[in-house]
């Protein structure tokens, strides 16, 4: 029991140190995702100010500051407060015998780095639009993906506006997807992790993108602002676009959805949305609510 605690501290107390010398420009550049996070959102913020796709929202949008306070709780605070348990679940599964040796299917360590680049990517994006699919289908999942579906306004800080319970979710799932690599991360993994971010925080922005012919390989602000949409057909109600970098397996397992008019101009949200809590205490509190105010919420969706 002592080195499960001791696993525990020493998770949360190395996580918490990496967070205050990144704040402190401790970390080196390319790895300092702190900063990293500041200097991608304000460069894509100010892309939004010079060339808005809705020219008449605010600079400031509805909920901005809520959305911008989602970013760092969710990028840096919660991580601090999880890493301890995910260290000792990391031994618990160890004395089971479950380590990264065991489910290893790829060892692509003596391979190009571009090519290990390539595919730890392709990958943990394959993982990520799994899970994204998941969170639309099951009730006791949808009921945290909500609060990322209750924005009423895109905008780049939106990309990081969801339930802490989703990195409850995606974290294992990511994880097993490395470990099918033999626990592998390329050196310069923060590559892939600085674009996953910046093309997260473009695909909410107030800016029209579609990248051209590249638009059925990389996800879009075009293409997700219909992911948020209001209004779906019939047959597309638990969802469309899941795609979180890449496009591609929405067009491969045709759960592209992109309409003929792309004026930008559309309802958010989803039907029952009034229900959600504006505040972010709320929000948080908000999946574990009695589950027959969630059905309620749900069976209006269907009536619509």
């Amino acid at each position: 029991m002592i080195e499960y605690l001791e696993a525990f501290g020493n998770g949360f107390m190395g996580m918490l140190r990496w967070t205050w010398k990144s704040i402190v420009f401790e970390v080196p550049w390319y790895t300092n995702y702190f900063w990293g996070l500041i200097a991608i959102s304000l460069v894509i913020w100010l892309l939004e100010i010079l060339f808005p796709w809705r020219k008449d929202q605010k600079i400031f949008r509805k909920d901005f500051w809520l959305d911008a306070f989602y970013m760092f709780f969710n990028f840096f605070i919660f991580a601090i407060v999880i890493s301890g348990f995910y260290k000792v679940f990391e031994m618990v599964f160890a004395d089971f015998g479950i380590t990264i040796e065991s489910l290893a299917l790829i060892d692509m360590s003596a391979w190009p780095m571009w090519t290990q680049l390539l595919l730890f990517f392709v990958i943990l994006d394959f993982v990520q639009w799994f899970t994204h699919i998941l969170l639309h289908k099951y009730e006791v999942l949808w009921r945290f993906h909500a609060v990322h579906h209750s924005v009423k306004e895109m905008g780049f800080a939106a990309h990081l506006r969801f339930h802490w319970m989703e990195n409850i979710l995606y974290k294992p799932l990511k994880t097993f997807g490395v470990m099918i690599l033999g626990g592998f991360e390329p050196e310069q993994a923060y590559i892939v992790h600085f674009f996953a971010i910046a093309i997260g925080h473009l695909n909410h922005s107030n800016i029209k993108l579609t990248y051209g012919p590249l638009k059925y390989i990389l996800n879009n602000p075009v293409m997700h602002l219909y992911h948020h949409a209001y209004n779906l057909p019939k047959d597309r109600r638990k969802g469309v676009n899941f795609g979180i970098s890449l496009s591609l397996w929405d067009y491969l397992f045709k759960t592209n959805y992109i309409p003929d008019s792309n004026n930008g101009k559309i309802k958010l949200g989803y039907p029952g949305d009034e229900q959600l809590p504006k505040d972010f205490y709320g929000q948080v509190i908000h999946g574990f609510r009695p589950e027959r105010k969630q059905k309620e919420t749900r069976s209006k969706e269907k009536q619509v």
